[in-house]
């Protein structure tokens, strides 16, 4: 039985060059919710207040 280097090769390439886009775009989309998490300045309820006042 005969080992196809170059099949190999060509799926290990392919592998890696998926992992790098899979990180490169996380760090878009995690960029995207930090922001979105600090412009997000919602005014607390009477409610929400009165629960947070309790500690």
């Amino acid at each position: 039985m005969e080992v196809n280097w170059k099949i190999i090769a060509v799926v290990v390439v392919i592998a890696i060059v998926l992992v790098a886009y899979l990180i490169y775009k996380n760090q878009k989309d995690q960029a995207k919710v930090v922001k979105y998490f600090n412009e997000d300045s919602s005014e607390l309820t009477e409610e929400e207040e009165e629960l947070n006042n309790d500690r």
